[in-house]
């Protein structure tokens, strides 16, 4: 399948610098819900009152998908939910910087993201609603992009779903909304995965994270800011 030529999207930064911020480990980690309340007051103290709907509309969403049948069902639903209710811009943009990392409280209090905050905001929201861990990742992928000037080649992330480890997983994407195999996915070439639980050198569910000391990545800091929100982590 082939990226839509007027699409606006753009990930930054280049390609070289995702491996660096992402050589640490990280242990597992569990994401609790946090205080409804005390999210709605750090989100008008931030971001101001704009956007208190749209974060009772996500609040409302995640307690809803809870109560979903299956995986795949609450896939579906926080994939259209993120795509529908975040508009893509650039970190440049949004935060004046070039590569930021947001998290899910500060994503919708702006309203707009990156294919890394479109990302975060769905896995931080599937594992809310009881998707494993270990069923999700984050990947970073070269996207194929065929533009008015010809053939791109653009850093990009996306959200992968693994029903089992020898499973091809599902592509939940802001690029394209439709929740696709991998196998499906020919524009885009994966290059290594994570989640919460470590780093992996491929995208393939039966890979083995990466644990042990690391450095600081922006990874690490997403999810230590995504705690202070509210949003407790288990060790």
């Amino acid at each position: 399948m082939t990226l839509s030529s007027n699409t606006p999207h753009k990930c930054y930064p280049p390609l070289w610098r995702w491996v660096g911020v992402l050589l640490c480990a990280l242990t597992c980690l569990v994401f609790a819900t946090p205080d409804p309340q005390a999210l709605q007051r750090d989100l008008v103290a931030r971001f101001g009152p704009a956007r208190v709907a749209l974060l009772q509309d996500w609040l409302q969403t995640l307690n809803q998908t809870r109560n979903l049948g299956g995986d795949e069902a609450k896939l579906r639903r926080i994939n259209d939910f993120v795509n529908r209710n975040i508009t893509f811009d650039s970190d440049i943009n949004i935060w004046q910087q070039t590569d930021y990392w947001a998290t899910p409280l500060e994503t919708i209090g702006i309203g707009r993201g990156d294919c890394e905050d479109f990302a975060i905001l769905k896995y931080v929201s599937l594992r809310q609603t009881g998707v494993a861990t270990s069923k999700l990742r984050l990947i970073y992928v070269k996207a194929h992009l065929q533009t008015p000037v010809g053939p791109q080649t653009q850093a990009h992330m996306v959200l992968a779903y693994y029903a089992s480890p020898s499973a091809d997983p599902l592509i939940l994407d802001n690029l394209n909304p439709s929740i696709l195999p991998a196998s499906r996915r020919n524009d885009l070439n994966p290059v290594f995965s994570f989640n919460s639980e470590g780093i992996y050198a491929g995208v393939s569910g039966r890979d083995k994270a990466a644990t042990g000391v690391g450095r600081l990545s922006r990874w690490a800091d997403a999810l230590q800011r995504i705690s202070n929100e509210g949003f407790s982590i288990d060790k």
